[in-house]
């Protein structure tokens, strides 16, 4: 389960990137959006529409604070609860299922990548092919041995 219950998980895990890019360093909404853009190889970029209604949002929750500098940081609330968020800082295991619905919204991905712009993972075909059996050979296992 997700720390900030389900709200989390709204915008496509904005938040998640928020959280984890504040937890490395304050930044204001701009500087949000650039490093989200370089984190993304360009393929996205936020809008401030989304950004800045949504960092307002945390505020209203206090998982992020606003600086006199205009520079948002973490609360004590949020830097408690990444402690062990398993996809921000890799704390507390996750649970199979958990980690099958990351791996899901990752194929998710490549999908999109692979119809809007190829060229991002055509350099890791091969690396993908050797998940792929990988796994295929966990659920042959499986199998054969009736579970």
């Amino acid at each position: 389960m997700w720390p900030f219950g389900l709200k989390f998980h709204r915008r496509r895990g904005l938040r998640a990137w928020i959280l984890s890019l504040l937890n490395k360093s304050p930044k204001n909404g701009a500087e949000i959006m650039d490093s989200i853009e370089e984190m993304s190889q360009g393929w996205w970029r936020p809008s401030p529409g989304s950004i800045y209604p949504l960092l307002e949002s945390m505020q209203g929750e206090e998982l992020i604070k606003k600086r006199e500098d205009g520079r948002y940081e973490l609360t004590d609330k949020s830097k408690n609860e990444i402690d062990w968020a398993p996809s921000i800082q890799g704390g507390q295991p996750q649970s199979v299922d958990g980690m099958l619905n990351d791996m899901s919204g990752f194929v998710s991905y490549f999908e999109d990548l692979n119809k809007t712009d190829k060229s991002k993972i055509g350099a890791n075909r091969d690396k993908m092919k050797q998940i792929a059996e990988r796994l295929l050979e966990l659920i042959r296992e499986g199998g054969e041995k009736g579970e």
